[in-house]
């Protein structure tokens, strides 16, 4: 049994590795896009569609890139919705989560329905006996566990791309160029129109982000494995359609709705039909098993934030899956599969375009709202242009999308907040990087610090952090936040009646101690840095104070103007300690952003998390008893 306290702290388990996330991607892209749709798109554009192709793949970069950069800042369950709430608000969120979350499971399980035009090739069954087995199958895998649901989906793509490879090949040398005269038979405008068109191809690309949570390293590997799978995948799509092109001719792939199998009987005979129907077989449910996976994970995310039930939080103890939520998706997926519902569907296109859409606002918003803790490991290039660029490419495609995909999406978004305005607001409230961009413009009483909070955690689990007793004293530390310039004796005066309750030490004889140590030599080492140390009487006491003067604490003529003081205080017996501290302070300020980062940090905590949070070499703690302890 699950009991909801349980199973909200439950963690997900890390079994995904660059392969797995490589292999979701390219599955959850490479299904109708390839397989169907070009020749319903060389129609519209005639063999221009190439371009077409490489256009789309171009839009979809500037959102991938987007993605990459807020995963591998936030790599938690739920992708888009993540970054949409953590950027834009709940009620953004809720919209954005729950309108993706059915646009993935239609999507999904259309792909299964949309084997019915290959499977006929090779067996006479109802389509919906096998789509309903599929998908009761990969429900079932994704149950036991992310790392199975992975292998499993790397030997679907393993067989898929090796399929299309051979396609390639064989095709690439039978090209007919006369197939290619005249290239934009229906002109430039029609190339740049069926780009939308076939831009779905590109659609799940974003599907992995989902599931970075439970993807080992996931600030390096999601985000390559992203890029990689754009890259292969692209090339691989604009090479498919080439060949596929030059062997047909548009009398005979124009409107075809197997024309990759077409192709494959012109090259290969019967033979190369069926091994190319089994590779868009395999690629329909590569997708679908792509789709429970990422779509499971939103409606995770959604409840982890109180914005939809907790029984969707619940993670299986056992396999560390959150089952729940992957129950709920197969079913809503089996029982869409005996339904007509094209215009949704064709929705369902129209928001995995708002997706990458989003991914572009929320760096946006991320990176003006000056969050000191948003750091990610990835930075878009060509900020904001590359943003801006891919909003207003992607707005032209949705409008693109036609009357009908619009109203539906509509329909979907005001149920969504519905659910949220009598759902979610009263459930959950949170900060967003919204806040601290208004905070900017207006007052900063609109906001307080549990987004920087938050990102801190996210920070620690993404790069694996364990707290090691540093972190416990500079957590604990005391810090002066000083306005003006000051003198280093006046400082000194400062820290003595700060620190000497702590300490157990009277704040005359700690501030005689500082100041004849000054005076010994400087303890600023670099022209912003100080370090001054003392050593007081007593046993076990050791404690660090943090201080930061944006206009300097003058301690010499080589150091005038230090904006960062860690000043260490401690008994005799704590020497060993004492080293490490001095060892952490000095990779702490070896960063070159260190000290810009010091002094733009808005509070105390914040001051904290520069120090907390930086890159450096950590203690392992080992327990003895009840007392902790640490091996050199």
């Amino acid at each position: 049994m699950f009991s909801e306290s349980k199973a909200a702290t439950m963690e997900l388990r890390k079994g995904l590795k660059l392969i797995d996330v490589f292999s979701i991607a390219s599955g959850a892209m490479i299904s109708s896009g390839i397989f169907i749709l070009p020749g319903l798109a060389h129609a519209r554009a005639g063999p221009g569609v190439v371009l077409s192709y490489l256009l789309a793949g171009f839009w979809a970069l500037t959102g991938m890139l987007s993605q990459c950069e807020l995963v591998s800042a936030m790599p938690k369950a739920g992708g888009t919705y993540f970054y949409a709430t953590r950027s834009m608000g709940p009620g953004v969120g809720t919209v954005e989560g729950l309108v993706t979350w059915f646009s993935l499971s239609l999507k999904s399980a259309f792909a299964l329905v949309g084997m019915a035009a290959f499977t006929g090739f090779i067996v006479d069954l109802d389509i919906r006996i096998i789509a309903v087995s599929l998908c009761l199958l990969f429900t079932a895998i994704n149950l036991v566990g992310v790392r199975e649901a992975g292998r499993s989906q790397v030997v679907l793509v393993a067989g898929l791309l090796t399929l299309m490879v051979i396609y390639v090949v064989r095709g690439l040398p039978a090209i007919e160029i006369s197939n290619f005269r005249p290239f934009a038979s229906r002109g430039v405008a029609a190339i740049f129109a069926t780009a939308g068109f076939v831009f779905i191809s590109y659609g799940g690309l974003i599907k992995v982000a989902s599931i970075a949570e439970e993807v080992k390293e996931p600030a390096r590997n999601v985000p390559l494995g992203m890029i990689l799978s754009l890259l292969v995948v692209s090339m691989l799509y604009v090479l498919v359609v080439l060949v596929t092109s030059g062997v047909l001719g548009a009398a005979k792939l124009d409107n075809s709705l197997t024309p990759v199998s077409d192709g494959a009987r012109a090259l290969m005979g019967r033979g190369g039909m069926l091994a190319l129907s089994i590779a868009a077989i395999l690629a329909f449910v590569s997708t679908a098993n792509a789709g429970i996976m990422a779509a499971s994970r939103y409606l995770l995310a959604l409840s982890r934030d109180g914005l939809l039930p907790w029984v969707f939080r619940k993670v299986n103890v056992r396999f560390k899956t959150p089952h729940m939520s992957i129950i709920f998706t197969g079913v809503f997926m089996i029982s869409v599969l005996f339904l007509r519902l094209d215009a949704l569907v064709k929705a369902a296109s129209t928001v995995l375009i708002l997706t990458y859409i989003f991914s572009c606002l929320s760096v946006i918003i991320m990176r003006e709202s000056r969050l000191q803790n948003y750091q990610p490991r990835f930075r878009a290039p060509l900020y904001p242009w590359m943003q801006i660029i891919g909003i207003l490419g992607l707005g032209l495609l949705i409008f693109e999308m036609g009357k009908d995909a619009l109203a539906v999406c509509v329909i979907l978004a005001v149920g969504s907040f519905l659910v949220y305005w009598f759902y979610g607001r009263i459930k959950a409230s949170r900060e967003y990087a919204l806040l601290y961009l208004m905070q900017r413009i207006v007052a900063k009483e609109l906001r307080g610090y549990s987004m920087e909070s938050e990102l801190k955690e996210i920070i620690r689990e993404r790069d694996d952090i364990i707290k090691d007793r540093f972190d416990q004293t500079i957590e604990e530390s005391i810090v002066l936040d000083i306005s003006g310039a000051m003198q280093a004796d006046e400082f000194f005066k400062s820290v003595a009646k700060a620190m000497s309750q702590r300490l157990n030490v009277s704040s005359s004889n700690l501030l005689r101690q500082l100041t004849e140590r000054e005076k010994e030599s400087s303890t600023a080492i670099s022209p912003g840095l100080a370090i001054p140390h003392v050593i007081i009487e007593g046993e076990q006491t050791f404690d660090v104070l943090l201080a930061r003067s944006r206009k300097g604490i003058f301690f010499s003529r080589q150091a005038p103007g230090v904006h960062a003081v860690f000043l260490i205080a401690g008994t005799r017996d704590e020497r060993n300690f004492y080293l490490r501290v001095l060892s952490a302070i000095a990779q702490i300020a070896q960063d070159p952003n260190f000290e810009r980062r010091f002094l733009e940090a808005e509070g105390e905590q914040a001051l904290r998390d520069c120090v907390l949070l930086a890159q450096r070499r950590r203690d392992k703690p080992w327990y003895r008893g009840q007392v902790l302890h640490y091996h050199i």
